[in-house]
């Protein structure tokens, strides 16, 4: 292994060099230059390059590689010096076995020759025997057999005796890399385009790693989209190409370095050229992955989990953007947060939304009412029965929902003041004693009985559907039956349907979605305030 000089950096930089490397990985959106960063890379290392790629290994219709030492000169080479080897093969696929099978013949031939002369011939391991070895290590019970100067392939029960034509596209690429690698010349620099391409994951590692372990001598460029792949790789530098400039032959890139950002995640996102949103919820089941791609279709969504992993995850990207220059949000749910937690928040970055959980946003009244008359509904009788319906569970609930809030601040409360520092335990027991008095919970489930009655009293239900935590709420506000769904899943799926449509109805409802956020329809996640 040797120093790599990188690519002109488009700041007009001197080029640097990367320390000695097993394993480089070049990550980056679609269209920042990462094949043209690879090429430049191919011919800065002149005499030691090894272009491998199983996208056109298998098929004659492809460009010879003019590289010295590639496989295609290299079976030229050997088809000029030996009698014995086929000059017809195409693919660089043919081209391995043919030479793989030439190796073998001329050891087997220099062995006997040897013998001949009285000599003993010292046991060699060949590189077909290798490949078989490491074959029957990555596919346990098949085998390879040696026929008639090709190789044959077996499964455990030793029926179905195939040639390589007929393996499968991940078969083939791991045939094609371990035979190539082989080849490839000492203290080289192995480029490899699209390491996943063809191969199952629940074999991936197992194949490179295997791979790897075959040359020590060599470096490994991988070329890659996979968030996977990259984290895979232990001894890996990570290179993201952000962009690149044609008239300078420039590119921007930066050699990462994620600091306290999830790994996986960082690499995954700088992938991308929007604006980054992080969600509560996970990618499969939640209703936020569902809703908020569809309703800020120019960013990237990615969903975290918990509450706290996106508010940790934004802070940290944000922190982190003189690496990326990408613009991170969050979104939380506001549940039973006090508008000074909600305020916080917000200047951090993370929106709150104006209802109290996902689901109240399915029942905004420019929701309803778009919804209705997509269903041919009088839109404004739907909505006051609905609207009629929600206040009587707001009602059933409303010494609960009191609570719950009094609850969560007083739990805030108590966390805050307890976090100080004190001497001893009896001023701990002592400052513990005093809470109640400094807190007054009985005081603070008045002001938010007072504040819900009053709400009631003024029939405001937008200020309702901010602080009313109910999750059986849809379906008791019969919104279902009014609109002929069968469930109330069924309605949210045809809300999504209708906002997965992009027409008139679908900017009505991401306009009513983005108000609750306090944004209008062409806000790219600045708060209007």
């Amino acid at each position: 292994m040797t120093e790599i000089t990188l690519p002109r950096h488009i700041d007009g930089s001197q080029s640097p060099q990367l320390p000695k490397s097993r394993q480089i990985t070049l990550i980056g959106a679609n269209g920042a230059g990462k094949t043209r960063f690879m090429n430049d890379l191919v011919t800065r290392c002149e005499g030691r390059a090894y272009v491998l790629s199983a996208l056109s290994a298998f098929y004659p219709e492809r460009d010879t590689n003019p590289l010295p030492g590639s496989i295609d000169n290299l079976y030229a080479e050997a088809s000029k010096a030996s009698v014995y080897l086929k000059n017809d093969a195409v693919s660089e696929l043919d081209k391995l076995g043919y030479m793989l099978f030439n190796d073998e013949f001329e050891t087997l031939l220099r062995a006997k020759t040897m013998r001949a002369l009285g000599e003993q011939p010292e046991a060699t391991v060949t590189k077909l025997d290798r490949l078989i070895a490491l074959w029957q290590q990555i596919f346990p019970g098949n085998q390879i057999l040696r026929a008639a100067g090709q190789m044959m392939f077996s499964t455990e029960s030793g029926e179905n005796i195939i040639s390589s034509i007929k393996l499968s596209s991940g078969e083939k690429a791991v045939l094609y890399y371990i035979a190539a690698v082989l080849y490839a010349m000492p203290n080289a620099v192995i480029f490899i385009d699209s390491p996943t391409l063809f191969l199952h994951p629940s074999i991936l590692n197992t194949v490179w790693n295997a791979i790897e372990n075959l040359r020590p001598d060599c470096t490994f460029i991988y070329n890659t989209y996979d968030v996977n792949f990259v984290n895979s790789r232990t001894e890996n530098v990570c290179i993201w190409i952000k962009s690149f400039n044609i008239e300078q032959h420039a590119w921007d890139y930066e050699v990462l370095r994620s600091d306290n950002l999830d790994e996986e995640l960082f690499i995954d996102l700088i992938g991308t050229r929007k604006p980054v949103l992080f969600i509560e919820g996970d990618a499969i089941h939640s209703l936020d992955a569902k809703l908020y791609p569809l309703v800020f279709p120019d960013h990237t969504v990615r969903p975290l989990g918990s509450c706290d992993k996106v508010i940790e995850s934004t802070r940290t990207f944000n922190d982190l953007k003189h690496m990326h220059h990408l613009d991170s949000r969050g979104i939380v749910d506001r549940d039973r947060r006090t508008d000074g937690e909600v305020d916080y928040l917000r200047n951090k970055n993370v929106l709150v939304p104006n209802v109290a959980e996902i689901e109240n946003i399915f029942m905004l009244e420019g929701v309803i009412k778009t919804m209705a008359r997509r269903r041919g509904k009088d839109a404004d009788k739907v909505f006051d029965k609905v609207k009629a319906a929600i206040f009587k569970s707001f009602r059933a609930h409303f010494e609960a929902q009191a609570l719950l809030h009094v609850r969560h601040k007083v739990k805030h409360d108590v966390e805050c003041r307890i976090d100080a520092r004190f001497n001893s335990i009896n001023e701990l027991e002592q400052h513990l004693n005093t809470l109640v008095n400094k807190i007054r919970p009985r005081e603070t489930y008045n002001e938010v009985r007072n504040r819900f009655s009053k709400m009631l009293t003024d029939n405001d239900y937008a200020g309702i559907l901010k602080v009313f935590n109910h999750k059986p709420m849809l379906s008791e506000s019969g919104i279902t039956t009014l609109l002929d769904y069968r469930s109330k899943d069924q309605y949210i799926k045809g809300v999504l349907n209708v906002l997965k449509g992009n027409g008139k109805d679908a900017k009505q409802i991401r306009a009513t979605i983005k108000h609750a956020f306090g944004l209008s329809l062409d806000d790219n996640l600045i708060d209007d305030r």
